[in-house]
């Protein structure tokens, strides 16, 4: 299992936060995602570790960036 923490630009809202863990979740062996909108922090729980680029397409189809 695997944990890592990114940080998010641009949600402002609970509506953001589902965005982007929907798209998140939609990656290959993601389990949980976990999404604090005040700080900006997405939380990415999986079965393996994940690529960066994977995750920032994700988060980007979401219509915000990573920082």
């Amino acid at each position: 299992m695997a944990v890592e923490t990114y940080t998010v630009t641009g949600m402002t809202c609970a509506h953001c936060a589902a965005s982007v863990r929907e798209e998140i979740s939609e990656i290959a062996g993601v389990t949980e995602v976990d999404v604090n909108v005040d700080t900006g922090a997405v939380t990415v729980t999986s079965d393996a570790a994940l690529q960066r680029d994977a995750v920032a397409a994700a988060v980007d189809e979401a219509g915000y960036a990573l920082a």
